[in-house]
């Protein structure tokens, strides 16, 4: 599997999550400031990976590839079904634990953007993305 450290990175930072965030929900008090510290870190440490990924879409863009926000962040169509159903799965995952739990903590909503940011910089990395095609010019066109 191309990619397997960020598939591998998005899934652990989920169970890491669930891991505080679900007994600190059903009332596990004595986790609430642990959940929240985690919370906000996950999210910062999804912040230098989604400039990262930026970067490297930035990137391969100038150098040809046809990169569209959809095909590099949700994946479609450049990674294979598997690594689509891993990335996106975990954020789905994510996005409902978050949903779940953030009536308890509210800080706990910004921790999708990590699994997000995961399937952004696997796109970045490892998607495949056809060439840019080249604009056509009309002769005598005015702009």
């Amino acid at each position: 599997m191309t990619g397997k450290a960020i598939v591998v990175a998005s899934w652990s930072t989920l169970a890491l999550f669930a891991v505080v965030a679900i007994p600190d929900s059903l009332g596990v008090h004595g986790l609430n400031t642990t959940a929240t510290i985690l919370s906000v870190l996950l999210f910062a440490a999804s912040l230098p990976i989604w400039i990262y990924a930026f970067g490297l879409a930035l990137v391969r863009s100038t150098r040809g590839d046809d990169i569209a926000v959809a095909s590099w962040v949700f994946l479609t169509p450049s990674a294979p079904k598997e690594i689509r159903r891993h990335l996106l799965g975990a954020t789905a995952v994510c996005v409902a634990l978050a949903l779940a739990t953030g009536w308890a903590n509210p800080f706990g909503v910004l921790v999708p953007m990590l699994q997000l940011g995961c399937a952004a910089l696997w796109g970045a990395r490892h998607g495949v993305y056809p060439a840019r095609r080249a604009p056509v010019v009309v002769k005598g066109a005015r702009r």
